[in-house]
C-alpha cells in the first residue's frame, strides 16, 4: 500500500491510491483538477472491421486503462441526440471485434468503443467524441482513458508532441484537456485535466450490530 493524501485537500500536488495502482494529481482550484493516469499506448494501427449493413471501418487498438477501438470513418452524426442509435452502433461494433477475433494484448477484450468527429467549436477543442462503455453505458464525459488512448495515437501518428494539450469533447459539449509526458523507464504518462462539482453529499454510518461494519477482506469479514 503506498501512502496517499486523505481529508481535506488544499490546492497543489497529491497522491491516491487506485485500483489500477497510486496516481498523482494536482489540484489548480476548487473545480479544476489535473490527473496522470497510467502509461499508454498504441497497440494496433487502421485495423479492418467488416460490419454488417454498414461495411468495412478502420479503428485503432490503444490501451488508456481500458482497451479501446478508435473509429473515425463511421459515418455516424455525433450528436447527444443519436445516443440511441450510436450506441447500437457502437455495440455492433464490440460484437464484430469480439466475432472476428480482434482483441487488445495478448488476447485481451476490447470493451470500450470510441467514435471520433470534428468539434463543435473549433476554438474550443481540438475533436469530438462518443464513448460507449461495457453494459451499454455510455461516457457523459470526454472519457479519461479513452482521452489517454487518443493521445497515444495522435503520439504515434508524429501529430502530438509530448506535453502538447489536446482537447477532448463530450457527446454533451464539456471538454477535457490531455497532454503526454515520459515516465521513468521512458512510457507514455498521460495527464487529464477537467473540472467537477458537487452533485450530492454522503454519511456512512456503522452499526454496532452489523456483523459487516467494517467491510469483507478475502471472503471473510474484518
Amino acid at each position: 500500500m503506498t501512502l496517499a493524501h486523505q481529508g481535506k485537500i488544499q490546492v497543489g500536488r497529491h497522491q491516491l491510491d487506485t485500483p489500477v495502482g497510486p496516481v498523482g494529481f494536482t489540484l489548480h482550484d476548487q473545480y479544476r483538477v489535473s490527473v496522470d493516469n497510467v502509461p499508454c499506448y498504441r497497440h494496433r494501427q487502421q485495423v479492418p472491421l467488416a460490419l454488417p449493413d454498414y461495411g468495412l471501418v478502420h479503428g485503432d487498438i490503444a490501451w488508456g486503462g481500458n482497451w479501446f477501438f478508435l473509429i473515425a470513418d463511421h459515418g455516424q452524426r455525433l450528436e447527444i441526440s443519436e445516443a440511441d442509435s450510436l450506441s447500437n452502433y457502437c455495440t455492433l461494433v464490440r460484437e464484430q471485434l469480439k466475432a472476428q477475433q480482434i482483441t487488445g494484448k495478448d488476447g485481451a477484450e476490447i470493451d470500450h468503443i470510441e467514435l471520433f468527429a470534428p468539434p463543435s467549436d473549433p476554438a474550443l477543442a481540438d475533436s469530438k467524441n462518443f464513448v460507449l462503455c461495457p453494459g451499454m453505458v455510455y461516457d457523459r464525459s470526454p472519457c479519461g482513458t479513452g482521452t489517454s488512448a487518443k493521445i497515444a495515437c495522435l503520439h504515434a501518428d508524429g501529430k502530438l508532441a509530448l506535453n502538447q494539450v489536446w482537447r477532448q469533447e463530450s457527446i454533451i459539449g464539456s471538454v477535457f484537456e490531455g497532454s503526454l509526458g515520459l515516465g521513468d523507464k521512458g512510457e507514455l504518462v498521460p495527464s487529464i485535466t477537467g473540472s467537477a462539482y458537487i452533485t450530492a453529499e454522503g454519511i456512512l454510518r456503522f452499526d454496532s450490530a452489523d456483523p459487516f461494519k467494517a467491510g469483507i477482506v478475502n471472503g471473510g469479514c474484518q
